[in-house]
């Protein structure tokens, strides 16, 4: 009988599996070795696809000619840098004594592609393959897994969508890319004063600059306004005193008035005054009457479980991390035990691990490293509130694709203590929340209280917390401002009659959307370009998002490093580069569907219908082929933008850093102007701020930079005398000048003119 082999992701997982797995074997180079069983990892991705020079060297060279760029079949090549695992995984799995193989990368689509690009690579045939599934790194769940190993063919369609998405993004990149930069890219390097610029597209990686970018722009062409409430005070007796908000309902004279702003303000003061004045009128003291008095009682449940975007919007709120900083943390936390697996996207768990959580839970039960957390895992024990959760909103199979949410395992507890404070408090914010889905509900008794005061209504309501139930555990950092109790209102009865103390106005403002901070663009992602901040809501409409749990966080940092974002550390709030700006705007002038986030989603969801069956890899294939051939087509149809169609958009803050690049620019051109002693003709009749210089090619603007587009050469075979130009830079327009050649060589006459802010001819 045959030895079997054990393929992981990471050296020190491959170790776990050894160690855990109770097998003693010997350290070689790459590897573990027993008498029954190897264990290799693969370091991440040993296999990449080609460059397209790989195909032909001539692609090496970017031109228009050669787009768009669709392999008829694909190319993958050994990475350089990990070559030598690469061999001694691949002498591994051709090892004659090797007859079956355990497929242990990270269980999900990109841990599977890191297997299948290397089976594909080393060609292994004549083998047992399986693939182990597993949602911890516990030796209970890894043991689980290798028993219940499928066949690996069982993944194929998982495997399909992994390939399928890797040529979605290589094609959008290599022919997007290719296509805006040699279109455009000369225009933003001047732009930039940079030497060269290189218009990096992506699939996601475009479209959440355009999230960013829009939002930056909403928020500087907002025009607030202005509005005005009018508050009562009623008063029951000298310290009792309690303040209600008028509200337009159907009985008040303004109801659906065009001097609303909302039913519960005016756009103008005035007409608060008026309403003021119409209510104290012919009453020496205004009285009103308790119109109705209500009280309920109402609960709340503890939130969702956390899946990967929610805790690493909680993250950024909290800790001022970034996502990839939280997935980092998260994945070490994994890899030593004490959670499930990080890249999910589900927030609840399966009915078969929510039938046995009681054991997660007499785990976390013995933690003494927090006597407080402690205690309510013994107290949910001692209550037995675990019994009912398979019927709850925390467990639903459907919600499910390939792992459930994010929750401590109850196993590496004695690693808490050497953990970083960083990896703690990530970890008890994970331990709070799913030990909040087992405790009672939050309950609350809303008081609500209508007043009238002739026909118009003022309404109260005081919202107080008297069971904290899961908030016990979860401590909202800030006390609602609803919970502050009023005893005395209860004494309020329906028809009492209560003093009017006074009638205010109070203004109030529209407020600007929020920019996007580290986590809210993670949850905007996740729910195709929507930044839904309520739970609730947010779980309703969850569809296809924008990338996946997996990639989001590196999408971001992407952005980040080419310097198309900017992130402040200390806030994590993102705003858009200068430079980010310019390459959506040449985007959005060629092919704004790449920044569009339904589209980017649909494509998302045509790989999740992939792995389901519900389509062939061929069709998804053929429609992306047809995307990119059409796209490259129009980008190089719409290729006449100019640099003022370009800045023209830009924020304030790009403006303001494009002005200091035009500084420098004007700066050294005047340097450079006297060091070569570069004469100055007059000021440029187009952009009114630059200068008309007479350079080696003909007359120009100091401006060009920037998109001036005065520029005297030789026009139609005929060189330009000063004197005409002179002429042009006063007046708009020259002499009629002789000796111009068409391009079938035939002589004709014309002026030169300004028109529409371009040097044109006029044949008048």
């Amino acid at each position: 009988m045959g030895k079997s082999l054990f393929i992981t992701e990471k050296p020190s997982v491959a170790k776990d599996f050894a160690k855990l797995l109770k097998v003693k074997g010997r350290n070689g180079d790459g590897f573990i070795e027993s008498d029954k069983a190897i264990f290799t990892w693969c370091v991440g991705h040993l296999v990449s696809m080609s460059y397209p020079e790989a195909y032909d060297e001539s692609l090496k060279k970017w031109t228009l000619d050669t787009l768009p760029f669709l392999p008829k079949e694909y190319k993958y090549e050994v990475i350089p840098s990990v070559a030598k695992q690469f061999n001694i995984v691949k002498s591994l799995l051709l090892r004659e004594d090797i007859d079956s193989i355990y497929v242990c990368t990270d269980s999900g689509r990109e841990g599977e592609y890191i297997y299948r690009l290397v089976d594909q690579m080393v060609g292994v045939q004549g083998k047992s393959k399986k693939r182990v599934w597993i949602d911890s790194q516990t030796e209970e769940e890894i043991k689980r897994g290798i028993k219940e190993a499928k066949d690996l063919e069982c993944y194929d369609s998982l495997s399909e969508s992994a390939y399928l998405r890797a040529k979605e993004d290589y094609l959008v990149g290599i022919n997007f890319s290719r296509v805006l930069t040699l279109l455009h890219g000369r225009i933003v390097s001047n732009i930039l004063n940079e030497k060269s610029v290189v218009i990096a597209v992506g699939r996601v990686m475009s479209c959440v600059l355009g999230m960013i970018v829009e939002r930056e722009r909403e928020i500087q062409n907002f025009n607030k306004t202005v509005f005005f409430k009018v508050l009562g005070d009623f008063k029951l007796d000298e310290d009792k005193v309690f303040q209600g908000q008028w509200k337009a309902v159907e009985s008040s004279k303004y109801f659906e008035s065009p001097k609303l702003y909302n039913e519960t303000g005016f756009n103008k003061r005035e007409y608060a005054e008026e309403l003021i004045r119409f209510l104290i009128e012919n009453q020496e003291e205004p009285k009103a009457v308790v119109e109705d008095v209500s009280r309920k009682t109402e609960k709340k449940s503890a939130p969702l479980l956390f899946n990967l975007a929610e805790l690493q919007n909680e993250c950024s709120k909290r800790f001022k991390i970034n996502p990839d900083q939280t997935l980092a943390n998260i994945q070490g936390l994994y890899e030593k035990k004490m959670l499930t697996y990080p890249r999910t996207d589900a927030r609840v768990l399966s009915t078969a691990v929510a039938k046995e959580i009681n054991k997660n839970l007499f785990k976390l039960s013995k933690f003494s490293s927090d006597e407080e957390l402690q205690g309510y895992a013994k107290n949910i024990l001692d209550n037995k509130w675990y019994s009912g959760l398979v019927k709850s909103k925390y467990v639903n199979d459907s919600k499910i694709t390939d792992h459930y949410a994010i929750i401590p395992t109850g196993e590496g507890l004695d690693n808490f203590n050497g953990l970083k404070s960083l990896e703690k408090e990530i970890y008890l914010l994970v331990l709070r929340r799913f030990l909040a889905i087992f405790y009672p509900q939050a309950k609350y008794n809303t008081l609500s209280i209508t007043v009238n005061i002739k026909d118009e209504k003022f309404f109260t309501t005081e919202k107080v917390c008297v069971e904290k139930g899961y908030l016990e555990i979860l401590k909202p950092d800030k006390k609602d401002k609803e919970e502050k109790e009023s005893t005395f209102l209860n004494s309020i009865k329906k028809g009492q009659i209560l003093n009017v103390s006074d009638l205010t106005i109070k203004e109030g403002e529209t407020s600007p959307p929020k920019r996007y901070t580290t986590g809210t663009i993670i949850l905007a992602m996740e729910n195709a370009g929507k930044l839904i901040e309520d739970e609730e809501l947010r779980e309703h409409i969850k569809g296809s998002g924008i990338g996946t749990s997996a990639t989001r966080a590196e999408i971001l940092k992407k952005l980040d490093n080419i310097e198309y974002i900017q992130v402040n550390n200390k806030t994590q709030i993102i705003t858009p580069s200068l430079k980010g700006e310019i390459i959506y705007e040449v985007l959005n002038n060629s092919i704004s569907g790449l920044l569009n986030p339904k589209l980017t989603a649909s494509w998302e969801k045509g790989l999740k219908l992939v792995v389901d069956k519900e389509i062939e890899g061929i069709e998804f294939m053929n429609k992306l082929e047809k995307y990119i051939s059409q796209n490259v087509a129009k980008a190089e149809e719409k290729n006449n933008f100019s640099i003022p169609d370009i800045v023209s958009n830009i924020t304030e803050s790009s403006r303001v850093e494009l002005n200091k690049i035009n500084n420098k620019i004007q700066k050294k051109i005047k340097g450079n102007k006297e060091k070569e002693n570069l004469e100055s003709i007059g000021v440029c009749p187009i952009c009114k701020s630059g200068e008309i210089i007479c350079y080696e090619k003909g007359y120009g603007c100091t401006n060009w930079r920037v998109g001036c587009k005065f520029f005297v050469g030789k026009v139609a075979g005929k060189v330009i005398e000063r004197q005409q130009v002179e002429k042009l830079i006063k007046e708009g327009c020259t002499d009629k000048i002789s000796g111009f050649k068409s391009k079938k060589g035939n002589e004709f006459e014309a002026k030169i003119i300004i028109k529409d802010k371009e040097i044109k001819l006029d044949f008048n």
